[in-house]
């Protein structure tokens, strides 16, 4: 890996515009999240902080006109994770103004077949976000700004075949 997390983190500080995230995992192994994660599949309440350090950034970047939104390329039926995270993370971050955007794989082909997860800023930068064969996060790699264009055509590539997420949840929550 070629950079930091605060090299990563500068970017969350410092982006003007938008943030955008592509994810293509069916699990993400955070250990912190595991309580959560059981206490959701065990049918228990939402916590009340639940994700409230996220949220907080978030509202801060769209309290300022900013644009946060990511894409999910998935395939059902969901994993256990999926449901969490789309049924607690996702319906929760919305209401701090983070969009969501979900590409179905499950009865069509990826066209994104081997794209890493990543963040993209303004347009200009990117961080690939590494992780392990279990879901593990391994840290960030900011790319030199001359891969843009490359992760300019994920993301729009992306978008064109991905729906709101509220569309799709209300007919796919399982």
């Amino acid at each position: 890996m070629t950079s930091s997390s605060s090299d990563f983190g500068e970017l969350f500080d410092t982006f003007r515009e938008e943030a955008f995230r592509l994810e293509t995992l069916a699990t993400y192994n955070i250990p912190r999240s595991e309580r959560n994660l059981r206490a959701f599949l065990a049918g228990e309440a939402q916590p009340p902080d639940y994700n409230e350090e996220w949220l907080s950034e978030v509202r801060c970047h769209t309290g300022a006109g900013k644009r946060v939104y990511r894409v999910h390329v998935l395939s059902r039926p969901l994993t256990d994770y999926l449901r969490y995270e789309l049924g607690w993370g996702y319906t929760k971050n919305m209401t701090a103004g983070e969009e969501f955007f979900i590409l179905d794989t499950t009865e069509r082909a990826n066209p994104l077949e081997g794209v890493p997860d990543f963040w993209f800023f303004d347009s200009r930068a990117a961080a690939v976000m590494h992780y392990d064969e279990a879901g593990t996060f391994l840290g960030p790699e900011v790319v030199p700004e001359d891969r843009a264009p490359e992760f300019l055509r994920y993301r729009e590539t992306a978008l064109a075949h991905a729906e709101p997420f509220p569309d799709w949840w209300s007919r796919h929550r399982s």
